[in-house]
């Protein structure tokens, strides 16, 4: 297909528009350094947890395992920002027929993406308030790290995060329900 010799003003704001999109492909790989420093961290805490298994108690060494198991929700959450963000808002992959491609990204857009990372961040949330209930038995002990408005400040917290990503999932079927209707 030729090119127009000149395009109009309103063709090449077009492009510009449209190829401003690359712009954001600093920020995904800002984000695999920041996976990069989770990996560190997972490491280090792996090590000390190993280090120390046989003088740490059984409430210890599950503090430390659920952070260790949070460091990897995040990571997971990093993936599918990562891999679903560029696929949806830069540029196709094109992993068609590769043996590694996640089975998500088949069906990734941003409303599935956003329904992904609302779970992604409850299941971070449920972690962080587990570790919260399990330290809650040293409330107003000497040197308890949590206070009861704290402990309570995180259980509204997580269910904000739920009631979000059930709205969320709610505004997206409704978005796909009406589509149907109208014919």
């Amino acid at each position: 297909m030729a090119r127009d010799a000149n395009p109009s003003p309103t063709s090449l704001l077009a492009s510009l528009i449209f190829g401003s999109r690359w712009l954001q492909v600093p920020l995904y790989l800002g984000l695999i350094i920041a996976q990069a420093v989770y990996v560190f961290l997972f490491l280090k805490e792996l090590a000390h947890l190993v280090l120390h298994a046989t003088s740490f108690g059984e409430q210890q060494i599950m503090l430390i395992v659920l952070g260790l198991i949070d460091v990897v929700m995040i990571s997971n959450l990093l993936v599918m920002v990562i891999v679903g963000g560029y696929e949806t808002f830069v540029s196709r992959l094109k992993l068609d027929g590769h043996p590694d491609q996640p089975e998500w990204l088949d069906h990734v857009n941003a409303s599935v993406l956003k329904i992904k990372l609302a779970m992604a961040i409850i299941g971070i949330s449920s972690i962080h308030l587990l570790k919260t209930f399990i330290e809650a038995g040293n409330l107003g002990s000497d040197g308890a790290k949590l206070t009861e408005a704290g402990v309570m400040w995180q259980t509204i917290i997580h269910i904000v995060f739920i009631l979000s990503a059930v709205g969320i999932a709610y505004v997206d079927r409704l978005g796909r329900e009406i589509p149907a209707e109208q014919h």
